[in-house]
């Protein structure tokens, strides 16, 4: 991953994906790594069947916190 990016989020898909509406509707532009997709795609199982990790660029970690925390509060 680029260094200006930085991990804000990594938990299960239905989480990640209301998260990465809210970014999106916020307009920040997040990266979805999906374990479990990515080991389909190669023809592998994942040993963490459900993991879902979100990335942004740097500039835009203290906003896209703030959106997360208003999520689950």
């Amino acid at each position: 991953m680029d260094k200006n990016y930085i991990k804000i989020f990594g938990g299960n898909s239905i989480e990640a994906k209301r998260i990465e509406l809210a970014l999106i509707e916020n307009n920040i532009s997040p990266i979805l790594k999906d374990e479990k997709e990515s080991a389909r795609l190669a023809g592998f199982g994942s040993p963490l069947p459900d993991l879902v990790e979100i990335y942004i660029n740097k500039d835009e970690e203290e906003k896209a916190l703030a959106i997360i925390a208003e999520l689950n509060s």
